[in-house]
């Protein structure tokens, strides 16, 4: 069951989507400010849609500064192209206006979720990478690997037929550790992936860095 939070201030709208959403078969929690959203925010939510006119403040403000992270779908009674285009160059995955269809809400939030659950799984060769789990499969067995050879892996992964140079993967190691990487440690890391995977996915462009191809 997805679990949706609506942060909308308008009863006849909140009516109208809880009933479509349990109807089929989602778990929905709503918020009717923005002070009340940051208190639910800790919890886990699939989709949040949100109101960007209510009583306490500005939705996409809102979202720029605590949602950046978390999928999410606009609601505006503004049919402004350029708020529009503002609110998706900031990150949100979609937007409907008001007053919008139940059908067409529907349709829109079952294809963001389809397109998140299909982006949840990175498969190349026989290796995939679960990233809701941070679980790493070799032909459909798990491979343990420390939390920084799945960073390692994930970036390359996440960047399929692109070489990530090793200056930028030291980088982000650096990043997640709290302590200075160097190119030889990083070297240590990349063969110890490649004998974990028990495969040639990560391929060395020399001089330069890794690459992993589709």
């Amino acid at each position: 069951m997805n679990n949706i939070l609506l942060i909308e201030d308008n009863e006849y709208i909140i009516k109208g989507i809880k009933y479509l959403l349990e109807a089929h078969n989602f778990k929905l929690t709503i918020a009717k400010n923005l002070k009340e959203a940051t208190t639910l925010l800790d919890n886990k939510y699939d989709l949040i849609i949100l109101d960007l006119m209510l009583p306490d403040g500005d939705g996409l403000e809102f979202y720029q500064e605590y949602l950046k992270n978390k999928t999410t779908l606009i609601l505006t009674a503004k049919d402004d192209e350029d708020l529009i285009a503002t609110s998706l160059d900031a990150g949100v995955e979609d937007y409907i206006i008001k007053p919008f269809r139940s059908k067409e809400l529907l349709s829109r939030i079952n294809k963001i979720l389809k397109r998140n659950k299909d982006n949840e799984l990175i498969t190349v060769g026989n290796t995939t990478i679960d990233t809701t789990a941070a679980i790493v499969y070799v032909a459909n067995n798990e491979v343990k690997l420390t939390s920084l050879e799945y960073r390692i892996l994930l970036l390359l992964f996440q960047n399929l037929n692109r070489i990530i140079t090793r200056e930028v993967l030291i980088d982000r190691i650096w990043d997640i550790s709290g302590k200075y990487v160097n190119d030889n440690t990083l070297t240590v890391y990349i063969k110890r992936i490649r004998e974990k995977l028990g495969n040639d996915l990560i391929k060395t462009i020399k001089g330069i860095g890794y690459r992993v191809d589709k």
